[in-house]
């Protein structure tokens, strides 16, 4: 493959500089081995951004960003930043470069690797063989639309709202996306939503409906409120294969679904755009679900297989390398069945690492099933 795929790079703060800097050592170890290269740039974002920039996102990391094939994201955040204005705030800057690279597809796999059943809190016969994918709409919704904001009343109190706004086309656009991973895999796409209090939730239900009649041939589709999904996801998670929802409820079932898992340290993401007609490519950034941590940060304590995961997603839906995708996510499991456990996956018998471990085990692996 040649080197001029362009791969942004920002680790953002607290853990996301730490598990970042192992996916580089991925990174560097499929250049050597499979000359699989890319062209990477790096910079700063969130907090580091703003300690650098005075912004949690600089208009040319944006732009660098925009012109990249893909983004490999970290995290962002920290109790130093708490402080600060609103729209200076870390996680600004990630829903800047979601929303200006119009990266609406959220896509958050919860799969239960057989080495990690007993780090569930549920009962093994309930996860395992989990293999579940959340397809979150990333760009709508009540942490976009306005009106928005706080405002102070005639008494003195003062009254904080949102809006939780979309359009048919906003929940068309995921939809197709949904129908297309459903296909893809098991042929069920489950819509979520609050159809018996909400409006947006009913326009979401008869949207999703006239586009399955239209355009959803061989697909099943059901429909189920948030809070049941919820109940659902620990009650019997396997009865599910795609789920398709809006912004908040996608962001409150995804991280339900990472406990499914053994720990929010587990789960990637990919958030995707719309197909360039021109190139083929989408805009896509890859990320970790499990935040900054920065009670753990510089501890070499962090699980960077999350972060793993996420660049085995970017190989696989950016650069159509589906075997290598497959070779990481092999050695992760082959890291995990030597014994090999960060905390928050530790199990008895199970040998504690960090971070730094955590990554040998997972290169030996690849050394191992390449030999």
């Amino acid at each position: 493959m040649s080197s001029n795929r362009k791969v942004m790079i920002l680790p953002g703060d607290g853990i996301g500089k730490e598990v970042m800097a192992a996916n580089l050592q991925l990174i560097d170890w499929l250049a050597k081995h499979k000359s699989l290269n890319f062209d990477i740039s790096e910079d700063e974002v969130g907090g580091a951004a703003y300690d650098k920039y005075g912004t949690p996102l600089a208009d040319e990391t944006l732009a660098d960003a925009m012109a990249s094939d893909a983004v490999l994201f970290g995290a962002v955040g920290g109790p130093q930043y708490d402080d600060l204005a609103f729209e200076l705030k870390p996680e600004r800057g990630l829903l800047a470069l979601r929303k200006e690279m119009e990266l609406f597809a959220n896509l958050r796999p919860a799969m239960v690797f057989p080495e990690l059943v007993e780090a569930s809190t549920l009962k093994p016969e309930v996860v395992s063989g989990l293999d579940i994918m959340i397809l979150r709409e990333l760009t709508g919704g009540s942490y976009f639309a306005e009106p928005r904001g706080i405002e102070e009343l005639a008494d003195g109190t003062k009254k904080g709202f949102d809006t939780n706004l979309y359009t048919t086309g906003e929940i068309e656009r995921i939809g197709r996306v949904g129908m297309d991973l459903a296909r893809k895999r098991n042929g069920h796409l489950m819509s979520v939503e609050k159809s018996n209090v909400m409006h947006s939730g009913v326009l979401w239900r008869e949207v999703m409906t006239a586009l399955h009649a239209a355009e959803g041939e061989g697909i099943t589709l059901g429909h189920m409120y948030a809070d049941n999904c919820a109940m659902q996801l620990v009650r019997n998670p396997k009865q599910f294969d795609v789920i398709v929802t809006d912004n908040l409820f996608g962001d409150l079932l995804s991280d339900c679904a990472a406990m499914l898992t053994g720990s929010l340290g587990m789960l990637p993401s990919a958030s995707l755009g719309a197909t360039d007609p021109a190139t083929g490519m989408r805009k896509a950034m890859y990320e970790p679900v499990h935040g900054s941590a920065p009670d753990i940060a510089g501890q070499n304590l962090a699980n960077p297989l999350a972060q793993f995961l996420s660049f085995s997603m970017m190989l696989r839906y950016s650069f159509d390398q589906g075997a290598e995708a497959d070779l990481v996510e092999k050695a992760v499991g082959m890291a995990l069945g030597s014994g090999k456990r960060t905390g928050d996956i530790m199990a008895p018998g199970c040998e504690q690492v960090g971070t730094d471990g955590m990554t040998k085990a997972v290169l030996d692996a690849l050394d191992s099933l390449t030999r």
